[in-house]
């Protein structure tokens, strides 16, 4: 048994994603992203007609976004000095939903803030893929932190001993996002969700609930 292990999301957890890549359509694609929109699909919609962008066209721009603009995302208030500090108790690992090409530039992107971290990329829910990390290290507890319900859902369904925060750092969009289901807790800002983790590593093991042994989620 190891050390306690904290998995952690990266955008809008650790670093601005939504308002740099919002600030970078309207300058470079005429598109306009409302983020009151639950949905890429409707949030991002031509400037001159109104109209949604196709799906593929979303895609298409994020992944543009990942390749050139990574520079423009600084981190979420308090994340940093809360990693460092929270490193003096527990092992720390990045799970997030990029492309394995992306997988080296976000590691690079998150040194030059200062947070040297093991990067896993992911496609898709990330419970399988938790509970894989979480089975190699063996962790004397395991905490994960995401700012999207459903990775919540897909955490607690394949590893429901893992504590799971629900942490959304962008404030223009965090009061439009409802308190993830699955979640242990819903907390917005480092500097309490710090004194949370910190309470939940030293608790042990998060209780499992059985109702959820019955749902299944990719």
């Amino acid at each position: 048994m190891t050390r306690p292990l904290i998995i952690t999301d990266c955008d809008e957890v650790l670093l601005h994603m939504v308002v740099p890549f919002r600030a970078w359509l309207d300058e470079t694609h005429d598109v306009h992203f409302d983020m009151r929109e639950r949905g890429f699909a409707e949030a991002l919609r031509h400037k001159d007609s109104g109209e949604p962008l196709e799906r593929q066209h979303v895609w298409e721009l994020l992944l543009a976004f990942f390749e050139t603009e990574m520079h423009r995302q600084a981190p979420i208030a308090g994340a940093v000095e809360a990693l460092h500090r929270l490193s003096a108790i527990a092992d720390i690992e990045v799970l997030t939903n990029i492309t394995q090409r992306h997988q080296k530039a976000r590691a690079e992107q998150l040194a030059a803030h200062g947070l040297h971290l093991p990067v896993h990329w992911n496609q898709g829910g990330k419970g399988r893929p938790l509970a894989d990390i979480v089975a190699d290290r063996a962790p004397s507890v395991a905490l994960f932190i995401d700012d999207l319900a459903e990775h919540h859902h897909s955490v607690a369904t394949h590893a429901p001993h893992v504590w799971r925060l629900h942490l959304v750092g962008e404030p223009e969009i965090a009061e439009h996002v409802p308190a993830a289901p699955y979640a242990h807790a819903r907390i917005d800002d480092w500097a309490r969700a710090e004194h949370w983790i910190m309470e939940r590593l030293a608790q042990g093991p998060a209780p499992v609930e059985t109702s959820l042994s019955d749902g299944v989620i990719a």
